[in-house]
């Protein structure tokens, strides 16, 4: 049974809805164009290329079989259909459909029913819905939208019509399938441009050896703490540490070997560290710092002592040193940051210190002031 009805034999009222129609869907051209462009750069095909996937849900094998007659000549529209309404959710899923075709009037279960199942499954909660009843009836048609409709025909419709339709709803659904997969490939983009930034990030500020802060930033880190100190006129602790003899050991062991005691150290400093604040850099060849915000006199020493100790009680063999093994002098300084004096006062303490403790035995710590 062919329900089509020609545009040839309309009256005026159906060539009045029909320019209505084609106005509402040529309005929309704008924001089609953008969809266009996003499904470009996604590598996608247009949603107007994309193919249509009918799904009709009617207990009428009369119905289906008009509705497939009507869509029997549009070569992108792929008509599936469904008479069991407990299978209908199911179908929707393994079709794809990218439109819902739903009676309202079906045994055991209605179609406001089946509405609502569609809205509440993620597979097809966003698949368009056009509602199919048997006449024009605002209460139902209210109540149809508020389930979650987004259509209503009279069945059986014209064809012109169900076709306009049929292709509108199918591409908004396809367009913002597109969509939402561009806003996902921007938002894994922005997180991979996040992580790269902050890899950068840590690279420009890590010694490459070492893996501690570099010297660039162990400079800016004590200059904004500088700040902060003269501002809350609280105590800023500094440790300026060298590895005892390491010219002979490099001499002695060779280079490789001194670099890998170079990291040993690092990370043994490092671990000694208990506060977020802290930090501990490289400050050039076998020298390390540590910033200690907020520090007093005593927690100084006190760090600087357990350092020595964690260095020494690494055990690594140094024939050079009077211990037999690798070993650190610390100089430490702690000063109450004032604006009219520059940090690298600080800096100068502590090496003051670090002078101290070689000249006087090496394997000890220092406090200047």
């Amino acid at each position: 049974m062919d329900t089509s009805k020609p545009l040839q034999n309309a009256t005026a009222p159906d060539l009045a809805e029909h320019d209505a129609n084609a106005q509402v869907y040529a309005a929309d051209a704008p924001n089609s164009a953008i969809d266009d462009a996003l499904a470009r750069i996604l590598g996608n095909p247009p949603a107007a290329e994309c193919p249509i996937m009918v799904l009709l849900v009617d207990d009428q094998a009369i119905i289906a079989e008009a509705i497939r007659q009507a869509l029997a000549g549009e070569g992108s529209v792929d008509f599936h259909y469904c008479a069991s309404p407990e299978e209908a959710v199911r179908c929707a899923q393994e079709t794809r459909a990218t439109v819902i075709l739903q009676d309202l009037v079906m045994p055991g279960t209605d179609g406001l029913t089946l509405v609502r199942q569609y809205r509440q499954n993620p597979a097809t909660r966003d698949i368009p819905i056009i509602v199919l009843s048997t006449k024009e009836e605002p209460l139902v048609k209210s109540a149809a939208f508020a389930a979650g409709a987004n259509d209503y025909l009279v069945k059986l419709p014209d064809r012109i019509e169900l076709i306009a339709r049929i292709r509108y709803h199918s591409r908004s659904y396809l367009n913002l399938l597109q969509r939402d997969e561009a806003y996902q490939a921007l938002r894994q983009s922005q997180q991979q441009l996040l992580a790269t930034n902050l890899e950068l990030q840590r690279l420009t500020h890590s010694d490459g050896l070492t893996g501690l802060s570099n010297r660039r930033y162990l400079d800016q880190y004590l200059a904004a703490e500088w700040r902060r100190g003269t501002r809350d006129k609280t105590g800023l602790g500094f440790l300026m540490i060298d590895v005892d003899n390491f010219k002979a050991y490099n001499d002695t062991y060779g280079h490789v070997a001194g670099d890998e005691v170079l990291k040993r150290v690092a990370h043994t400093i490092e671990s000694c560290l208990g506060r977020s604040p802290d930090l501990a850099a490289r400050f050039g060849g076998e020298e390390f710092a540590v910033v200690l915000p907020g520090a007093s006199s005593g927690g100084l020493r006190l760090l600087a002592e357990k350092i020595r100790l964690a260095i020494e009680g690494l055990g690594i063999p140094h024939a050079g040193s009077t211990s037999g093994v690798v070993t650190i002098s610390i100089g430490a300084a702690m000063i109450v940051p004032s604006g009219s004096e520059p940090v690298t006062m600080l800096i100068e303490a502590a090496d003051v210190g670090l002078y101290r403790a070689k000249r006087d035995g090496k394997n000890q710590v220092a406090v200047s002031g």
